[in-house]
């Protein structure tokens, strides 16, 4: 085939595959019972819920973190930028053969990366200590991280053995035949997480599964997974979460949520939320958007890493090392803004299931204040850091609710 046939089949082939990529991603945007692109939000002074000192107090309180996880990132980068040139020359002392050498050299790229964070994994406890919203301490923290690097390992071995076993019989397309793979895992890996929570327990309070299952009745979910986890341990700060799918779709509640700081009616609408979100099939839908990702992640990856042979090649691990953390921090804008439009619908849904805007503003008032989060943090935290609406958001989405009502 003449070279100019080729070059317009391959730009073609790229043409159609963009084309996909973008329904694909169109689909899962507009799916979930998203917020009704009708509603607009109202202006609603954070003076009404907060006053002038937590303001200032939980701006003061969060800025802290923002810089700290940033500096954690660019460290993280520059260490893992130094592995992926130099690396591959650690390979020298391995007898461990070709996709052992690799999964060596990407377990020792991980470790690298959990020592160079440390100071401020630290940075942050003692920050959160500090505001009482910490109990863990020094130590103990530092012994669960490292303990948590366990399952790290785990994943990266079996990921890194995926591909380069397909790379040796694949070559370039390596990637093609690891996308479906991946998925596949992560699909497991939503479905039986929800059994692998540890300190949990099935919710014994009564009144609060009775409001479950009613909830449960109308948002259209049939028998959730009710659990209490214990982490008053370790922090004051509240919480609640829906995974799985299917015969494991669980909401969990943080103990932190029922230590009587929240009113039923509060606790009643954050079980509507996850409730939501089960109803949405959100944790399906997370699964659809990585597969997605992992597309162009994948393909980039077997590109960037042709210089050293290919993945293949345990040379090649600690480029594609770096290759996916780097295009993972950039991808998170584009995550967190799906993330905040999964929440936001979640709160919808709440507000539909509970017809209470009033529980709603004073739930999301009283999450703020608990945890010590801004209700109006600067718009660039939100791009790189913020996974929900603000506080302010869901108190004036709870009020456009109740306003739309009245027409």
């Amino acid at each position: 085939m003449p070279r100019a046939a080729r070059l317009a089949l391959i730009a073609l082939t790229l043409a159609l595959a963009a084309t996909l990529w973008i329904w694909a991603a169109n689909a899962l945007w507009t799916s979930g019972s998203p917020v009704p692109s009708s509603v607009h939000l109202p202006h609603v002074d954070a003076g009404r819920f907060f006053s002038p000192s937590f303001l200032a107090r939980s701006a003061s309180y969060e800025r802290f973190l923002y810089v700290d996880g940033l500096l954690a990132s660019l460290t993280l980068l520059v260490v893992l930028g130094l592995y992926a040139r130099s690396g591959h020359r650690l390979m020298r002392e391995s007898a461990a053969g070709r996709v052992g050498t690799g999964i060596l050299l990407g377990m020792l790229g991980f470790a690298i990366v959990w020592l160079a964070e440390i100071p401020f994994g630290l940075a942050g406890v003692w920050w959160e200590r500090r505001h009482g919203i910490s109990h863990q301490g020094y130590v103990e923290w530092l012994i669960g991280s490292f303990v948590e690097l366990g399952p790290s390992f785990v994943s990266l071995s079996l990921a890194l053995a995926v591909a380069m076993g397909l790379a040796g019989v694949l070559r370039r397309w390596w990637w093609a035949a690891a996308v479906p793979i991946f998925t596949g895992l992560a699909l497991l890996t939503t479905f039986v997480s929800p059994y692998l929570l540890s300190s949990t327990e099935p919710l014994r309070d009564e009144r609060l599964v009775a409001d479950a299952r009613a909830l449960e009745r109308v948002e259209g979910v049939d028998g959730a997974r009710l659990r209490v986890q214990d982490v008053h341990r370790f922090t004051t700060a509240p919480n609640a979460e829906a995974s799985g799918f299917g015969p494991s779709r669980t909401v969990v509640l943080w103990d932190t949520l029922l230590d009587k700081r929240f009113t039923d009616a509060e606790v009643r609408m954050v079980l509507a939320h996850e409730i939501g979100h089960l109803a949405h099939d959100d944790p399906l839908r997370a699964v659809g958007w990585l597969a997605l990702f992992l597309v162009p992640i994948m393909a980039l990856i077997a590109y960037v890493t042709r210089g050293r042979g290919g993945m293949a090649r345990p040379e090649a691990v600690p480029v594609a090392i770096f290759a996916l953390v780097a295009l993972q921090l950039l991808a998170t804008p584009f995550f967190n803004a799906v993330s905040r439009r999964v929440e936001a619908s979640a709160d919808w849904a709440a507000l539909n299931a509970t017809r209470d805007p009033t529980a709603q503003r004073s739930a999301m008032r009283r999450l703020a204040t608990t945890s010590l989060s801004d209700p109006e943090p600067p718009g660039w935290t939100q791009l790189l850091f913020g996974t929900h609406p603000t506080g302010m958001q869901r108190i004036e989405l709870a009020q456009a609710w109740e306003e739309e009502g009245k027409h």
